[in-house]
């Protein structure tokens, strides 16, 4: 099990992970996507696909058609936490690559979305002033690495736990028998 974790983990880490070096190296730091949360979203559910599918090559090939909730849950959990780590580092390596500055583009977005909004003078204040300090914490990565992995997990886990129960029963998407 140890072994498809981490086959399937790589492989949804590099699904994960390449459009987003790839978006931002060509964006050159210099502005937010519209729709760029659900796409990034999106991609991390195609991704996380892999759990589905390394859940039930585990039941139908090594599991003989059956696997338990738990099992699965932890096969999943296992899968999602490679597949984490590489859009982790597939982060650092964009911001790495296309010296991004995401803290000022990102409050530079906010900013001006307030003040599309007439948002009133303190109110703008206030947000320079709580993205200043993001701002100074992203810079640590023990910030910054944390706040990355909070983004995608919570979408691993539950694809994990919505695999595992679809799966746990062994007349969900049967193997197919072999002719004979």
């Amino acid at each position: 099990m140890l072994r498809n974790m981490l086959i399937f983990g790589v492989i949804g880490g590099i699904i994960v992970g390449t459009p987003m070096v790839l978006m931002t190296a060509l964006s050159g730091g210099k502005a937010l996507y519209e729709g760029g949360m659900v796409m990034g979203y999106t991609i991390m559910l195609i991704a996380l696909s892999t759990v589905f599918i390394a859940i039930k090559r585990q039941r139908d090939i090594n599991g003989g058609g059956v696997i338990r909730f738990w099992p699965a849950l932890g096969l999943g959990l296992g899968i999602t936490l490679v597949a984490s780590a590489f859009y982790s580092a597939a982060w650092e390596l964009a911001q790495a690559i296309s010296q991004v500055d995401f803290p000022s583009v990102y409050a530079t977005a906010q900013i001006a979305e307030l003040k599309a909004k007439g948002a009133s003078p303190e109110t703008i204040a206030a947000t320079t002033a709580e993205m200043a300090r993001f701002a100074e914490w992203y810079r640590n990565p023990l910030y910054r690495i944390p706040m990355t992995l909070v983004e995608i997990l919570p979408v691993g886990v539950l694809v994990s736990v919505v695999s595992a129960a679809l799966l746990r029963n062994s007349r969900f998407l049967p193997a197919r028998q072999a002719a004979a």
